[in-house]
Formats: C-alpha cells, structure tokens, sequence
C-alpha cells in the first residue's frame, strides 16, 4: 500500500496540460491506456486550485485527436492487409489488439458511417480504435477530425465531471479512497492477463 501511495503521489504530481495531451494521445493509440485514469485525476487536480478544468478538457482533447489521427494515417496508407497483420502478431497482442477487435471496429464503422467518429468516442472497446476503419475507408479528414475532436470533447467533459465531483465528496470516500483506487488498478491488470492470456489461446 506504501508503495502504491509513493507512485501514486508521483503520478499526481506529474500530471499537468502536457502530459495530459500525452496520455490521452497514448489512450487514443492502440495501446490499452484508459482515459479514466488521466482526465478525472487532473480534474480532481484542478478543483484543488493546481490546474484549470477548462485546460485539462482541451489539452485533453487535442491529445485524443492526435492520436486518433496516428491511428488513421497509419491505417490509411498501410493498408488493410498490413492493420490485420499487425493486429494478430505477437506486439499486436501485447497492445491487447487482435484481429476480432479491428473487425469489429470496422463494422460498428460499416453500420453508422462517418458519425461512427462521433459517436464511438463514447463506446468502450470501439472508442480507441475507430480511427483505424476511419483510415482504411480513407474518410475526409476534416470530417475525421471534426467528429473526433467532438466526441473526444463530449467524454472528456464526463470524465472532467466525475474527477470534479470526486473532489466535492473527499471527506467522505477520502478514507477509503487509497483503498477504491488499488482496488481498482489490481482490477485493470487482472483485465489486462486475462486479455493478453485469452488472445494468445485463440492463436494457438
């Protein structure tokens, strides 16, 4: 518990508008970066008087529109081909991708079309990877980021929200919040072997 009190009070005190941008451009990636563990912490931080909400949602937000734009421009000239190939290798697997999940993005981008951008921002498991059947149907970039910086804003302002409102009722939870917040990574790397476990059985 020590331990997880140190690194977490490093996290706290490291987190500002750039590495803000810089995980949520890491979240918008393919690699497996919740956006629930930067913008409702930097929130709670703004409410405390160190930063302003207001910055932490568009710094926040540019940061997903830049990483959903690394996704789309790499999929838009890799290729088809290429996205699958590297979603089912063995780094695929370590970043929890796999060629179900490509594919089901692809649908979900099918059936809603260029709105997909806006609205799948908002589903889990669709929201970091719609970008890349964005890229492969090569959609209008201004279209592209319009909708994602929309709908990248809508979460953020959520997630902003819930870290504001976390602040309001410290003295209650504040006993136990040490407690709520391990519990709560232990969960995340548990979801994490049991992803990367269940995506090597299926290529085995």
């Amino acid at each position: 518990m020590e331990l997880f009190h140190t690194l977490f009070d490093w996290y706290m005190a490291n987190l500002n508008y750039l590495t803000v941008a810089l995980l949520m451009a890491i979240e918008s990636t393919f690699m497996p970066l919740p956006s629930e563990v930067v913008v409702p912490f930097a929130a709670y931080k703004a409410a405390q008087g160190d930063l302003n909400v207001f910055l932490v949602v568009i710094f926040g937000t540019v940061g997903a529109l830049t990483g959903s734009l690394i996704n789309y421009f790499l999929s838009k000239y890799l290729g088809r081909p290429l996205v699958y190939k590297f979603a089912e290798s063995k780094i695929g697997r370590v970043f929890l991708l796999s060629r179900e999940k490509i594919q089901h993005a692809e649908d979900y981008f099918v059936r809603n079309g260029k709105s997909s951008t806006f609205i799948g921002r908002l589903v889990p498991g669709i929201r970091h990877l719609i970008s890349i059947p964005a890229g492969l149907a090569k959609m209008n970039l201004r279209d592209f980021i319009l909708f994602t910086f929309m709908g990248a804003g809508i979460w953020n302002i959520i997630l902003a929200i819930i870290g504001y409102y976390l602040y309001e009722i410290r003295e209650q939870i504040f006993p136990y919040l040490g407690h709520i917040l391990l519990a709560l990574g232990a969960v995340f790397v548990i979801y994490l072997i049991i992803k990367a476990k269940k995506n090597g059985k299926k290529k085995q």
